[in-house]
């Protein structure tokens, strides 16, 4: 595992994080486009991130960017606190245990509450941090509040100067105005917009034998957008739109992003929502656990999912009513359905379904 040393950037004293090397195995990598989002306040520099995110969204979904404005070690500050989080004693951390059964999001999400194939159970912990806005105000694990002021920074720094960069190309591309997006993704609006701390545990032989090596079945996101800092256990997969799967490259210095089933819907199947899944890491990286830091954005719980109007959208066909349109159903619904829906005793193992229905007649698909 990771050498550690100390580091003092907050209140607190924790030890750094080091990130474990690549896999030197040859992987079958994802072609993907990458966005300098230091472009973005330059001449054309919009424009031309556009057409970039364009060409993402038309190949696959995914997409990475690069110079966002945090330094790695402000990255690897994240990762060290998430670290400790999950070191907590088990006592200690289901004290803040997320209503996950009402759809709740916020706290934490503790190992095996679904089960991904008969008798096996899922090895994720999480650790969701909600916006820093007095709505969402909670008890939180002494860690997070000894080091909440650079939590607060990172997770503001992203909503403001990466993801509002990301949703103005958005409206773009659309040929909408700049802050279309922007206007349903306000920081101090309640939505589901959280920072993550993730920990996947490693499995035996065994278990990646019975389960083919699938840790977590194809499946798209909530919201509108998943960043994915880099870290480099190989183990993310998305499909292609030929129906196979590519590893996804931790490339250095960047953050992966996804598009996710709100703007999916906001723009009637034109924006897709990307499909993904979790896989046992490569020989060389198997007996390690991996370690995640994520911030999943949201719209507002009160917009309504239904698509927008836009000359692109008109122009390409994508105007059109559809069975799978989302009109009457909010973001809010949405994700509260599809969260609650995913720890429910009722489910079958997620490697037996292949649709499941969530709310308003509105289904989630899953993918071998």
């Amino acid at each position: 595992m990771a050498a550690v040393s100390n580091l003092t950037l907050g209140t607190v004293d924790i030890p750094t994080y080091h990130q474990v090397p690549e896999t030197t195995h040859e992987l079958e990598w994802a072609d993907l486009v990458t966005l300098d989002l230091s472009q973005f306040e330059k001449p054309g520099g919009k424009e031309g991130l556009a057409k970039q995110l364009q060409e993402a969204i038309q190949k696959i979904g995914f997409f990475y960017i690069i110079n966002f404005g945090l330094s790695q070690e402000e990255v690897d500050r994240q990762f060290a606190i998430g670290k400790e989080v999950f070191k907590l004693p088990m006592e200690e951390k289901l004290k803040y245990r997320a209503e996950l059964e009402k759809g709740g999001y916020n706290g934490y999400k503790p190992l095996g509450l679904r089960e991904i194939s008969p008798g096996i159970w899922d090895n994720t912990e999480i650790f969701n941090i909600p916006k820093f806005i007095p709505a969402y105000d909670r008890p939180q694990p002494e860690i997070i509040n000894q080091n909440r002021g650079e939590i607060e920074h990172f997770a503001r720094h992203i909503h403001d100067h990466i993801v509002r960069k990301l949703l103005v190309l958005c409206a773009l591309v659309l040929e909408l105005p700049e802050d279309f997006f922007l206007n349903c993704h306000r920081y101090n609006e309640k939505s589901d917009c959280h920072l993550r701390y993730m920990k996947y545990h490693h499995r035996t032989e065994e278990e990646n034998k019975a389960l083919d090596n699938v840790w977590v079945k194809g499946h798209t996101d909530f919201g509108s957008a998943t960043l994915l800092f880099r870290q480099p256990v190989a183990a993310l997969q998305v499909r292609t739109p030929e129906g196979n799967w590519r590893w996804v490259r931790p490339y250095p210095g960047s953050i992966t992003v996804n598009l996710a089933d709100s703007l999916e819907f906001l723009t009637n199947g034109f924006l897709k929502s990307s499909i993904h899944r979790v896989v046992a890491p490569p020989p060389d990286q198997r007996e390690v656990d991996r370690l995640g830091v994520l911030y999943f954005v949201r719209p507002e719980d009160k917009t309504e999912l239904k698509p927008v109007v836009s000359t692109v959208l008109e122009r390409l066909g994508y105007n059109k009513t559809t069975d799978a349109s989302a009109i009457g159903i909010t973001a809010g619904e949405w994700v509260k359905a599809r969260v609650a829906k995913g720890v429910s005793k009722d489910s079958k193992p997620r490697n037996e379904v292949g649709e499941q229905v969530i709310v308003g007649g509105l289904t989630a698909q899953y993918y071998d």
